[in-house]
This record gives structure tokens, sequence and C-alpha cells, in this order.
């Protein structure tokens, strides 16, 4: 099985970040562990199926403004009970990002890169 890490295109930036994931029938409040320009990986216990759509709504601190994106599925890490699992979640492919949107999302993360303590080493 392919590392879902080494199909990455773009650096992911750590955030904590609550974010609220909605399908057609389904709620689930979670966080945003990292994020990049095409896509996020949320932290729960309860991941949905890969495969499946649903909607992200978040709020980046600093200003940026609240963000609902559409989104798939791409791997899962499940929940792992008596195993070593730290990191339970998904990842979720970003789609359909309008241009104002994928500008904002890049501002959010190019800010928090610059201002992460190791960006100057």
């Amino acid at each position: 099985m392919t590392d879902p890490a080494d199909q990455r295109s773009s650096e992911r930036i750590e955030v904590g970040w609550s974010v609220d994931c909605e399908t057609e029938d389904t709620f689930l409040f979670a966080s945003i562990a990292n994020i990049s320009d095409m896509g996020v990986f949320v932290r729960t216990e309860t991941p949905y199926v890969i495969g499946t759509y649903l909607s992200l709504r978040f709020t980046p601190r600093d200003g940026f403004g609240e963000f609902v994106l559409s989104g798939r599925v791409k791997w899962v890490n499940e929940m792992r009970p008596f195993h070593d699992n730290i990191n339970p979640g998904m990842g979720v492919m970003i789609l359909d990002l309008t241009p104002e949107d994928r500008e904002r999302l890049v501002d959010v993360i190019r800010t928090i890169a610059y201002l992460r303590p190791d960006a100057a080493s």
C-alpha cells in the first residue's frame, strides 16, 4: 500500500483548528491537524469512509474569515483499540476551490508558515 504522505504535492502546515464536517446525512465536530492548499488532515476517532463527499466549515485564527469548502475523503487512519495509534482521522482532498478561496487559503498557509518558530532555521 502506498503511503498517503508520499502522494502529497503541497507542504502541509500543522494547525489546531476546529472544523465542522457535514455529509448529506451526518454531522461531525472534529479538528484540522494540518492543512495545505490541496487538502487537510481531520483528526477524529470516527472518520468517514474513503470516497465520502463532505463539506468542511472552519475559521482560521488571525482574522482570515470563515471557509466553507467541499472535499472528498482520500484516506483513513482508523482508530485501533489496544494499538498505538496517536493520529486517527482522515485525509480530505479539497475540491472545487474558487479562485478567491484558493487565494485566501494560500494566504493563510503562507502566513502560518512564515510565523512558525522553525521557519527561520
